[in-house]
């Protein structure tokens, strides 16, 4: 049995494929541009702030993991837009695509057989790529589930 192959695909699974959780594709898809921008009452955040939190947030859990380079922005300011609402009609779906982007090179990384998954990043402090992964898992579907309770405070989800 090749554990190391099906750890992969388990982690793959878990970032990209919901499991026990929404996808992120359903989580954002059919969400009217009039909603984007709200903030329902009881919530903290409109969707807009949701999302770009969520790509904020993973991009930096992925350039940290792969970029000896890498700034994370200053927290929490630099992770959360400040204003409720997209700044333009090409937000949201640059948002979204920037987010699915990020996804696709952790998965590749994730599923590149070189990349060692319990290494320590030499630029961290005891990091590994599987450490970075299951965070970016875990706070994914954290925020995922935020997102989709504010559609529902909103009436924006089936």
């Amino acid at each position: 049995m090749d554990t190391d192959k099906i750890l992969r695909k388990h982690l793959i699974k878990l970032l990209d494929a919901g499991e026990a959780h929404a996808k992120f594709d359903d989580a954002v898809a059919g969400l009217p541009v009039a909603l984007q921008g709200k903030t329902p009452k009881g919530a903290e955040h409109s969707p807009w702030q949701l999302l770009e939190h969520l790509r904020i947030a993973q991009w930096d859990i992925l350039e940290f993991a792969i970029n000896a380079k890498h700034k994370s922005p200053k927290w929490p300011e630099g992770y959360w837009p400040k204003i409720a609402e997209p700044p333009d009609a090409k937000a949201w779906p640059k948002s979204v695509q920037a987010f699915r982007a990020d996804l696709k090179r952790i998965t590749e990384l994730i599923a590149d057989d070189s990349t060692d998954l319990f290494a320590k990043i030499p630029h961290g402090d005891g990091q590994t790529i599987l450490r970075q992964a299951l965070l970016a898992a875990d706070h994914n579907a954290y925020h995922l589930g935020q997102l989709i309770l504010v559609r529902r405070l909103l009436g924006a989800w089936k």
